[in-house]
């Protein structure tokens, strides 16, 4: 499995959400707890990219830590990550793991059920689904709330990490709905980043005892 079930949180890394550099953000994570990190940039130059990759991809293998590269299949390969995270407009499913052979972790953001079901066809390891709740972090449109979850988990057999507004106080409702981890960007990179971890692992300690 992807995701341990004492741990299920999945940290999307943010530069302009923290002011760190994508390294300092997943050192301190990892320091604080976290065993699954994706690195997601926009904005930088691939060479930057794959420069910090490289850091955190040592700094992950020490910790025994699962990273995911978000878009950037070529950079994951370079740097050996585990695996790559591609969207609906990104490399098509079927493509990325003609290239990435059968061991690469590949995920999928999705939206609703169809896409789910696409993704799962299509030999992905896991999806991402949300936005779960109201955020501000990503234009993905509407909540689509932890009904549409627990519809989709009916269908998916693969992990679901849902994403989307997602805090210390809310794991319960999304775990028993359906996910089998969380993914979080501002939850845990506003303010102090190792508190908040500490709040959510806490949270999902308690739900798991």
């Amino acid at each position: 499995m992807m995701f341990n079930n004492i741990n299920p949180l999945y940290l999307i890394t943010d530069r302009t959400l923290s002011g760190l550099s994508h390294t300092e953000m997943v050192r301190e994570a990892l320091d604080a707890g976290i065993r699954t990190v994706q690195l997601r940039e926009k904005r930088m130059t691939k060479n930057a990219v794959f420069r910090e990759a490289l850091k955190i991809r040592q700094i992950s293998a020490r910790k025994k830590a699962l990273f995911i590269i978000n878009d950037y299949l070529d950079i994951a390969l370079a740097v050996k990550a585990d695996g790559v995270h591609l969207g609906q407009s990104d490399l098509p499913l079927e493509e990325a793991r003609r290239v990435a052979g059968k061991d690469m972790i590949i995920g999928i953001s999705t939206h609703n059920l169809r896409q789910a079901r696409a993704a799962q066809k299509g030999g992905a390891d896991y999806i991402g689904f949300g936005p779960l709740f109201p955020t501000s972090t990503k234009d993905a449109g509407l909540p689509r709330g932890v009904e549409k979850l627990r519809e989709l988990k009916k269908h998916i057999t693969i992990p679901i990490a849902a994403i989307g507004g997602i805090g210390a106080e809310n794991i319960k409702t999304v775990m028993e709905n359906g996910a089998d981890a969380c993914a979080v960007i501002s939850g845990i990179l506003h303010g102090n980043i190792k508190e908040n971890i500490k709040q959510y692992l806490n949270a999902f300690r308690q739900y798991v005892w």
